[in-house]
């Protein structure tokens, strides 16, 4: 009974959010999957919900970004911060960004010796590419 209630909880919290955008489908059904091979019926339905929010929280850039952000020359010095550059975590906003023409809701820059794409609203790292 306990398992249901918590299961029910996690439906109750993360449900809203894992509905807000279409990068869902393939994290719930894989936090499915994952969630019934531990947790039997119980775990399927925390899995997925869970799967689906991790899913939800990052969508790749479009190929078209990418590819304009790898064909860009690398700038003269190099910028370098204390932190890891890890998908989904923000650059210190003293990182100068570079907006992605005909993507505004993409820019780039180069830190620690990798490009990276990261949305330029809160500097959330979308992906690394070198």
């Amino acid at each position: 009974m306990r398992k249901i209630i918590i299961a029910a909880a996690a439906v109750a919290l993360f449900a809203p959010a894992a509905i807000a955008q279409e990068g869902t489908a393939s994290g719930a059904a894989g936090g499915a999957v994952t969630g019934a091979i531990v947790g039997g019926p119980v775990g399927a339905a925390v899995g997925g919900i869970a799967g689906a929010v991790i899913g939800t929280a990052i969508d790749p850039p479009p190929e078209r970004v990418v590819t304009y952000v790898r064909e860009q020359p690398l700038p003269a010095q190099p910028v370098v911060v204390q932190q890891e550059v890890v998908v989904g975590q923000p650059l210190p906003e003293t990182v100068v960004l570079t907006p992605v023409p005909d993507a505004p809701e993409y820019a780039y820059t180069y830190v620690n010796e990798r490009r990276v794409i990261v949305d330029p609203q809160n500097y959330t790292v979308v992906q690394v590419l070198d």
